[in-house]
């Protein structure tokens, strides 16, 4: 049983990642793409109602691949990368004007990017998170978001990974030690 969950819609941002159609078009478990994209999009819907800031991670190699995942373990998946439309976000997102729009060349989304910058200039002490995939972009977004002093809400049915077991893992032992972990129901009562 969870204890009830309060936010501050003054100083919480949602952040979502890789939700990109290269990245949604894969199989996961134990939610499909389709179900983590429609639960994060009630997230990220009731947090613009709230004037929250949103902020919309994608994944993408450097045309030369030097700033993106190890070459030889993620080879066949950077190629991929080198697609055309592999990281374009997917439209269900519906972007807005005021939505932060972050490119990142590795796992996590505050490595080499503005993100921390951003949450930290309109006063953000809490990131509400989703996306694919829970045990890569999730999970390694989260480590660095806890290392940086951010309160964490972890959305478990809006991320996903490759396999039940990659997503059980970092749910079952290391988002219990980095933040909070609800439902998008539970998320959605407390906004």
């Amino acid at each position: 049983m969870s204890i009830n969950l309060n936010i501050n819609i003054q100083k919480t941002a949602v952040v979502v990642i890789d939700l990109q159609k290269g990245i949604s078009s894969m199989p996961t478990e134990p939610y499909s793409p389709a179900v983590v994209i429609e639960n994060s999009v009630k997230i990220i819907s009731a947090a613009r109602k709230n004037n929250m800031p949103v902020f919309l991670v994608h994944v993408t190699p450097s045309p030369d691949m030097k700033d993106a995942l190890h070459p030889v373990a993620e080879s066949s998946f950077i190629r991929s990368g080198l697609n055309p439309g592999w990281s374009e976000f997917v439209p269900e997102l519906n972007i807005q004007p005021n939505d932060f729009l972050i490119t990142k060349h590795q796992w996590g989304a505050f490595y080499g990017t503005e993100l921390d910058l951003q949450l930290r200039r309109r006063g953000m002490d809490t990131i509400i998170l989703c996306g694919i995939s829970t045990n890569f972009g999730v999970e390694s977004t989260a480590r660095d978001a806890f290392e940086l002093g951010y309160n964490q809400i972890f959305v478990e049915d809006a991320m996903s990974a490759r396999s039940k077991e990659e997503h059980a893992y970092p749910v079952k032992y290391i988002f219990p030690r980095l933040g909070l972990i609800r439902s998008t129901k539970e998320v959605l009562d407390a906004l």
